[in-house]
């Protein structure tokens, strides 16, 4: 029987899961998004674990679980705590605030989708696409020579450099143009269009592919060549800059049709998934019934009953959490509880969508979105609590549901990845909350390092998804909330669902999820545009590519990003000391702009020639 849980595998999976967590925070504070580290980290793992004598694909299977854990709760941290600091609550990154949420959080997600795992693999056989490509990936390199896994690293590696290259002179020296925009005004209808150069949105693009790459960019036209030129033209705008007026407007009024179009994409993800969750959840207990003895070593998961000591005990800390907020016991356990329910629900709803369309289409934001509501909806209503703390108490509890929610999705992708390879699924659960613990106590160090050097919210880190949550939060307490745009949204919400399930209907292959289309309505134009290029060169690539250039392509869209990250933080590291320690060495326009265009143009070039061989 072949090793699992050895002691490199152990370091590995610590060492990876720091790295892609690390790479994580920043691109989802810079892009608003973050995607699976599933494959990723199976073949960076492949590629260390060669240097050992007797690796082996369970091993191998060991450290991607644990890595990608670290990744998905790096995703529920930043789109939720910078709330914290945005809202005024915090003055600075609490970093033992941070762990404690992380940690609950991912710990709670892990746990609670234990009793998932026979229900949603083994009964209902969910296709889980990530979990299978990863599988093949693991299966694939392990029956194929050394040296094309050292090749893979390889590719990585150089890919990683040049990410992290074009950072360095982009933001540390700003040497060239970081993105482009511009705006004209017809008849005072106002129509802008812009694009960043980062290499990291456009490899985004790349590995979310051109359907997700296309729906979010529509929404970006929806926000910037409908509703922007409407709002222009009727209440008219300020000043000549008309790119900078198109932003005010997009980010006072237009931005709020996405938070609209996302709350009413969470709710419908729940009510899609009420009766299988409903069936699931009945199999899941008809299996805890089942003799111990009649289930396989190899087949067993963590004991249930631990499982569910150790989710009561996770109450403790959030009930004191509450309580330092509010001052009331009886109103922290109630929070606790609130918290608990939401929790279990949507990760249960992850669990089950990471089945059906993969990890990295989830709605994570859409239920989020909906917790934080329904939570300072209940909050100011039964609740006599000031609205700083109550905004506050909201965030915290929308930020455990999104860490355990997050983990939920990524726990079960990896443990069908683990079925297919012949894991074992108790191991791989323990080693999930390794890489929660492991990114839990990596992630406030992050935070703190990227917002002293950039300042969370800024234009170097927009941090879009936390000022969406902070803007829900503070607008239900302050009253000031945009409801005629949220509203408008939740409309045209239902009109692109029961567009998609015109096209479920007629079986189209195309299909149009809501949370993919209200993403772009959200996020600014200079960053759906990149994400629908990558998205686009992905689709042409792929018509004449082999299986090895199609995983040659996500390599190098992989290492790009993560270069990218860690060069980030990187430049963070002087400027948490000396916000001038990097010398500006611009170039005079437009030649920055050129420079900053030719450089991405090679970049492109140079990835789509590798993956459509």
């Amino acid at each position: 029987m072949k090793n699992e849980i050895t002691l490199k595998a152990f370091f590995l999976s610590i060492f990876l899961s720091i790295i892609l967590s690390s790479a994580m925070v920043y691109l989802g504070l810079y892009a608003g998004m973050t995607i699976s580290a599933s494959i990723p980290a199976a073949i960076m793992s492949m590629g260390i674990l060669r240097l050992f004598k007797n690796s082996n694909i369970l091993e191998n299977n060991i450290v991607q679980t644990a890595a990608s854990a670290g990744e998905s709760l790096a995703a529920g941290v930043i789109f939720t705590l910078p709330a914290l600091l945005l809202i005024g609550y915090w003055d600075t990154i609490s970093y033992w605030e941070v762990t404690k949420i992380a940690m609950v959080g991912g710990i709670l997600g892990a746990l609670f989708t234990v009793p998932l795992r026979r229900a949603l693999i083994l009964k209902a056989q969910l296709r889980f696409p990530e979990g299978v490509a990863t599988a093949a990936v693991l299966k694939t390199g392990h029956e194929t020579d050394a040296e094309k896994s050292q090749q893979s690293l390889k590719i990585i590696g150089i890919s990683a450099l040049v990410g992290g290259f074009v950072k360095l002179g982009e933001l540390a020296f700003s040497i060239w143009s970081s993105a482009l925009g511009g705006a004209i005004a017809i008849k005072g209808a106002i129509f802008g269009m812009g694009a960043s150069l980062s290499p990291s949105l456009f490899s985004v693009g790349y590995i979310v592919g051109r359907n997700i790459g296309i729906l979010a960019f529509t929404g970006g036209l929806i926000s910037w060549a409908v509703a922007i030129p409407i709002y222009s033209y009727l209440y008219g705008f300020e000043g000549d800059n008309y790119f900078e007026s198109a932003n005010i407007i997009w980010n006072a009024k237009i931005r709020y049709l996405g938070v609209g179009a996302m709350v009413v994409g969470g709710i419908w993800s729940v009510i899609q998934l009420a009766r299988p969750l409903i069936e699931s959840i009945q199999l899941s207990l008809k299996t805890l019934k089942e003799s111990s003895d009649n289930i396989s070593l190899e087949e067993r998961d963590l004991p249930i009953n631990y499982v569910f000591v150790a989710i009561i005990a996770m109450l403790v800390p959030i009930s004191l959490t509450y309580f330092g907020i509010i001052g009331s016991w009886t109103s922290a356990i109630i929070l606790s509880f609130v918290m608990l329910i939401f929790g279990f629900l949507f990760s249960a709803v992850a669990a089950y969508m990471a089945g059906v369309v993969g990890s990295s289409n989830n709605p994570i934001s859409g239920v989020t979105i909906a917790t934080i509501l329904f939570s300072s909806l209940l909050i100011i209503s039964f609740f006599d609590i000031d609205s700083s703390k109550g905004a506050a108490a909201a965030i915290l509890i929308g930020a455990v549901v999104c860490c355990a929610a997050a983990i939920g999705g990524d726990n079960l992708q990896d443990l069908k990845t683990g079925n297919i390879v012949g894991a074992t699924p108790w191991k791989q659960q323990l080693m999930q909350l390794v890489g929660v613990v492991s990114a839990a106590l990596t992630l406030g160090i992050v935070l703190t390092l990227l917002h002293e050097a950039y300042g969370i919210g800024s234009s170097d880190l927009p941090a879009p998804q936390a000022v969406l949550m902070t803007n829900v939060a503070n607008g239900v307490f302050a009253g000031n909330l945009e409801w005629g745009m949220i509203y408008a949204g939740a409309i045209l919400g239902i009109i692109i669902i029961l567009i998609d399930q015109y096209q479920a209907y007629r079986k189209a292959d195309f299909r149009v999820p809501i949370l993919a289309v209200a993403i772009g309505i959200y996020l600014p134009i200079e960053l759906t545009l990149p994400i629908f290029i990558g998205g686009m060169l992905n689709h042409l690539a792929s018509k004449t590519a082999s299986e090895e250039g199609k995983n040659n392509g996500l390599l190098i869209a992989s290492g790009l990003i993560t270069g990218e990250a860690l060069m980030a933080i990187f430049i963070a590291v002087p400027l948490f000391f000396d916000k001038n320690y990097w010398p500006e060495l611009s170039l005079p326009s437009p030649f920055n702009d050129l420079v900053g265009i030719a450089i991405i143009a090679i970049i492109l070039h140079r990835l789509f020639l590798v993956a459509k061989k």
